[in-house]
């Protein structure tokens, strides 16, 4: 009769304990899918995705390869953004970028606005894209040319794989960047439309509320990689 030493059987639970833990990209675990989580990126096609004011995305600059949804570099293409609008949303999603590369992920975007404009957080390769000279509010994290990340908010290598968080909840929001918090700020209020009138978008009605937008990959001329995008309509629950 073979019987298992405890130490086999220690191993045992830590290797099952690792799988459940290492799930595969693109997916949804139960808890994530009975809490109300639903994936923008199906991880086989731009299925759920499209081009700011057309009906269907891009031929070209945008691939899925490999399970990740990547631009490729000076593919072209244009921005894509995702079919579905939010007001309140909890949005989770991995990304890596290549040397020199600048991109971002913008919500609150709307079409009734003639270009594709919204909050942006940005991504960047802050050691050697020249926009990181701009300041600290043009780097990895940042509400793009508006607000500041954290001082000690830092990216991983370009090259690995960076886990981020944007998460709208009545007028709060939160950028989130490999499980810190990387920035905070409170739509509407004081400080933030001060910063808004310091900015590029100082001319945009509405820029720095809360409107129900989509949410847009940006095509900056680099290559980026894309998965994990998962999100949850906080509105809705």
């Amino acid at each position: 009769m073979n019987r298992f030493h405890p130490a086999h059987l220690l191993a045992l639970g830590s290797l099952l304990l690792l799988t459940a833990a290492t799930a595969a990209p693109n997916q949804l675990s139960e808890t994530e899918t009975r809490d109300g989580w639903r994936l923008l990126f199906d991880g086989q096609s731009l299925q759920g995705w499209r081009s700011f004011k057309k009906s269907g995305p891009p031929d070209r600059g945008w691939v899925v390869a490999d399970g990740c949804l990547e631009h490729v570099a000076k593919g072209g293409g244009g921005d894509i953004l995702s079919t579905g609008e939010f007001t309140e949303f909890d949005l989770k999603f991995s990304w890596k970028l290549a040397p020199e590369a600048n991109s971002g992920v913008k919500y609150f975007v709307t079409e009734e606005r003639a270009t594709a404009l919204g909050h942006e957080y940005q991504l960047l390769d802050d050691a050697l894209n020249e926009d990181a000279r701009n300041g600290r509010h043009h780097q990895t994290a940042s509400f793009y040319d508006v607000l500041p990340p954290a001082e000690d908010a830092k990216a991983a290598p370009v090259g690995e794989w960076n886990h981020s968080r944007i998460v709208v909840r009545g007028q709060h929001v939160e950028h989130w960047l490999n499980n810190k918090l990387a920035l905070a700020y409170d739509l509407g209020s004081e400080p933030v439309l001060a910063a808004v009138a310091k900015s590029k978008f100082k001319t945009v009605p509405g820029f720095g509320t809360r409107v129900r937008g989509h949410i847009l990959l940006q095509d900056h001329g680099g290559q980026i990689w894309f998965r994990d995008l998962k999100i949850r309509d906080l509105a809705a629950r």
